[in-house]
């Protein structure tokens, strides 16, 4: 881990409520996939390349016709804030200072227009097919119309994952933070929570569904399969998103890093595919970049940043991961992110003992 993730998440769990930390760090079941997800990354081992100018390092990357000045994405998370009283207004304020992209949460505890008016670079909306699906409808248009770039599906939860942690699946989030982008949009008589949880029945047609309603490419986020991820090319995903939800889901799903190779095989360069799950340093990234991976996100670090420093906090942890990656390019031999390919990379070893 960067050493700064490291002392702000040391400086957010100080300050946090108990529970707010033990919310956002908890994984499912016993937490075995969210305890494997950064040592899986490190299971790997580089081969560098020599001689190479690497005088000028540049970290720029084209994602779905944008041109990218880092390869790090802030991940939708729920709820900052929990963490923060400025909450994602304050995240995407950071992300966008340090060049990066950020996804907004459907569970987002600010309104779309307002974290839209306080970005200050390119953004996407992550949404979930919830059991009333106007209300997934309303917030994909509001967001096409705040200037979202993309639209990210999340398909891995049909049912909320159960966390030890917090004797269910999430803390008690006060309304006005839970509904504060649903409540216009609900059915007179309608019980609120019930109509915006996931909905079990999702099928792949919801792909298409969401890039209609919302003039948007959508890209499918919770794929761990390569003829998964397949299926979802076929149904018109415009993007795959590697990942088990930070351990918060399926306990013992594979950890991302050791999906990605498989997932790429599957997609076959047809589409972008990025990928998250205990990236924590620079040479975490050039693994996760170099198997193929078209940008990589961040999940937990940007939100203990956030509760360590606010928007502040997540330009520094966004920069420190560039400037990581910027010297652990150059040592192995990269002046460019599309220098990088597959036979830079050996693994994942087995542990020795």
């Amino acid at each position: 881990m960067h050493p700064l993730l490291g002392r702000q998440e040391q400086a957010a769990q100080a300050g946090l409520d108990p529970a707010v930390y033990d919310y956002y760090a908890a994984g499912s079941g016993d937490e075995v996939t969210a305890l494997e997800a950064e040592a899986a990354w490190r299971a790997f081992r580089l081969r560098p390349r020599v001689l190479r100018d690497v005088t000028d390092v540049q970290l720029g990357v084209d994602l779905l016709g944008s041109r990218l000045t880092s390869p790090f994405v802030v991940a939708p998370m729920a709820f900052h804030a929990l963490a923060h009283p400025e909450g994602e207004c304050a995240t995407f304020a950071g992300a966008g200072r340090a060049g990066a992209l950020a996804v907004l949460s459907t569970r987002s505890s600010r309104r779309i227009e307002d974290v839209a008016a306080a970005a200050t670079g390119p953004w996407w909306f992550q949404a979930y097919g919830m059991r009333d699906r106007a209300l997934t409808h309303a917030l994909v248009r509001r967001a096409a119309d705040a200037g979202a770039g993309a639209v990210v599906l999340t398909v891995d939860t049909p049912y909320v994952g159960r966390k030890g942690r917090v004797s269910g699946v999430r803390i008690s989030v006060p309304d006005d933070q839970y509904l504060v982008n649903l409540a216009q949009h609900l059915v007179p008589g309608s019980v609120a929570r019930e109509s915006a949880e996931q909905d079990p029945s999702m099928t792949p047609a919801v792909i298409s569904e969401l890039a209609e309603v919302s003039g948007l490419p959508v890209l499918v986020k919770g794929v761990l399969r390569g003829d998964e991820a397949a299926r979802c090319l076929d149904a018109g995903a415009a993007g795959v998103i590697v990942s088990n939800h930070g351990g918060r889901q399926l306990d013992r799903a594979l950890p991302s890093a050791l999906a990605l190779a498989d997932v790429l095989a599957g997609v076959a360069g047809r589409v972008p595919v990025l990928v998250d799950g205990g990236i924590r340093s620079g040479l975490d990234a050039l693994v996760a970049l170099a198997l193929g991976a078209d940008a990589v996100l961040v999940g937990r670090p940007l939100l203990w940043a956030l509760a360590a420093e606010g928007a502040a906090g997540v330009t520094a942890a966004l920069d420190a991961l560039a400037e990581d990656l910027r010297h652990v390019l150059a040592v192995a031999g990269a002046a460019r992110i599309a220098d990088l390919d597959a036979t830079m990379v050996v693994g994942p070893l087995q542990p020795t003992t």
